[in-house]
């Protein structure tokens, strides 16, 4: 059997299949990997082509009616990009001869700087998780938690209590591709860890006695994944933003992590140390949070300084 003759979902299969072996690339992106590379075989398959006979020309021609669809320009950038990934797999598999893309610039990304919040805004999700009706005491350590560390939420969801024993100073954090790193922990999120494993415990060991086995998880739940779940802690945040007085919009688990990275940089600290801290392999992605700064700092001269509301300071 030729590789014209492998169904173009095999070639999706196996291109995932040894993305997880070898990269361990995460469930999200496997699964960014395999819708992408099933829009483009059916636009393949609609103009009877495969992935064995796709050419340059056709691959240009499918971005180009990606635009005409008007899917957004970091949508066309991905698909690009996976694209590009399973020609390179398959040209190292000995499947084709050439790469077809590998010469295709891509759009590129437009470039947005990410939502923040100040301080005032955190402090006041803060006293909303800490004054929660139901389960305050671990709504308040994950919210302690999120902001003195920047951690991804699958991060901060999926943490092993076993990490947490002993009042750390610093939490090891399992990250993007299995690569781990240390953060460091403030007093306040050391002391609602504290106050929250206490009841934890407490509460696996009642349901130890009614034969529950004991879980794995810093922050236990009784559905499939054995821990909160993203969703979840996303719905948690958007009722400690209406609690708070802070605008749903502008909250997600993420945005604590921009205003994580944003504080420190206005506090003094040095881009290294963050990009440590936040897990990114490229310091120019933890760059971005310089241009966050600066476009907050204008927005204060602008909406405080006296020659703004004159007009002899410009914007620009």
């Amino acid at each position: 059997m030729t590789q014209i003759d492998l169904p173009m979902a095999r070639w999706i299969q196996v291109f995932l299949e040894a993305q997880a072996a070898e990269l361990d690339a995460a469930t999200n992106t496997q699964l960014a990997y395999a819708r992408d590379l099933q829009g483009f075989a059916e636009w393949l398959l609609d103009k009877r082509l495969h992935f064995a006979t796709a050419t340059r020309d056709h691959v240009e021609s499918y971005l180009i009616d990606c635009e005409n669809e008007g899917l957004a320009q970091a949508t066309r950038a991905r698909r690009l990009s996976a694209i590009k990934q399973l020609y390179r797999f398959a040209f190292e598999e000995g499947w084709r001869a050439d790469h077809p893309a590998i010469k295709i610039k891509g759009p590129g990304r437009a470039r947005r700087l990410p939502k923040t919040l100040d301080i005032a805004e955190v402090d006041r999700l803060l006293d909303a998780a800490r004054n929660s009706k139901r389960d305050a005491l671990r709504n308040c350590c994950l919210m302690e938690l999120l902001y003195a560390t920047g951690m991804r939420v699958t991060e901060l969801v999926s943490l092993p209590v076993s990490a947490a024993r002993g009042d750390p100073r610093m939490l090891l954090v399992r990250g993007k591709g299995g690569k781990e790193r240390l953060v460091p922990l403030s007093p306040p999120a050391r002391k609602a860890l504290a106050a929250f494993l206490v009841a934890r415990d407490a509460s696996q060991e009642d349901a130890r006695k009614v034969g529950a086995a004991p879980s794995p998880y810093l922050f236990p739940s009784r559905g499939k994944s054995g821990h909160l779940t993203r969703h979840r802690f996303f719905g948690l945040i958007k009722e400690f933003a209406v609690a708070g007085g802070v605008s749903p919009d502008k909250v997600t688990p993420h945005t604590l992590r921009h205003a994580f990275a944003t504080h420190l940089l206005a506090g003094g600290a040095d881009l290294r140390s963050i990009q440590t801290m936040l897990g990114h392999a490229d310091l120019a992605t933890t760059e971005i949070y310089t241009h966050v700064l600066d476009e907050r700092l204008k927005e204060l001269v602008l909406g405080h300084h006296p020659l703004a509301k004159t007009g002899k300071i410009e914007r620009n």
